[in-house]
């Protein structure tokens, strides 16, 4: 595992992005350019699908919000089955608008709100920058009933802005504060994890946990980590 994974190139991002251009020239191309920034400047996808390769287990993705990580896996030819799960509506629609427009099959999109409950599932489970939040109590039971689900094989990927005293994550807690204010994200963030208690409870669950910063070329205090039953 290396923080160095680089993001995809523009010429991926783009096409990736395309799936969510509006239906007429004149729409609201937010999501599109969004979309396309997000994808060509942030290592996450590329580190998640490293993560992911050789694991054929279906894949649900807890907080998924536009289903960015199910076009990242088409786009890298995996054809696991993906199920994608957010507590926003709007956002669930317009990913099920852009999945739609690819014709992913085996991919769905759910509306849930963690903090209430979680699908049945047995499989790999990825947890992309939602963990900040929820509380410290609700983060270690979400991270106990995902290792729970966990099949022989399947892996937890998880990436989050990790609380430490750098100045990366100052920079993180400011701007996950400003994506609630601007609404972005539907509620404030509640409780920026360590490393320690991110760990902790994979182990204690029996899983081998390896993790690495995965900021790349950005401001944040991102971390990937990667568990697995031995």
């Amino acid at each position: 595992m290396s923080g160095t994974t680089a993001p995809f190139a523009r010429s991926d991002a783009r096409r990736i992005a395309e799936a969510f251009l509006p239906p007429h020239p004149f729409g609201n191309r937010f999501d599109y350019y969004y979309v396309r920034g997000k994808v060509g400047s942030d290592p996450l996808y590329p580190g998640v699908l490293a993560a992911l390769r050789g694991c054929d287990a279906p894949l649900l993705d807890l907080g998924c919000g536009l289903g960015l990580l199910a076009h990242a896996l088409r786009h890298d030819a995996h054809p696991l089955d993906y199920v994608g799960v957010d507590n926003d509506p709007a956002k669930i629609a317009r990913a099920r608008r852009a999945a739609e427009k690819r014709g992913f099959e085996g991919v769905r999109f759910e509306v849930m709100d963690l903090a209430r409950g979680l699908p049945a599932h047995r499989g790999s489970v990825a947890i992309l920058d939602v963990l900040q939040y929820l509380d410290s109590d609700a983060q270690r039971a979400l991270l106990a009933n995902a290792a729970a689900m966990l099949t022989p094989g399947a892996r937890l990927v998880i990436r989050s802005a990790i609380d430490d005293d750098s100045g990366r994550a100052r920079t993180s807690r400011t701007t996950d504060r400003m994506a609630q204010w601007i609404g972005w994200m539907q509620f404030r963030p509640r409780s920026w994890p360590t490393l320690d208690r991110l760990r902790a409870p994979l182990e204690a669950a029996g899983l081998q946990v390896e993790s690495a910063p995965l900021y790349g070329n950005t401001p944040f205090n991102n971390w990937l980590i990667v568990a697995q039953r031995g």
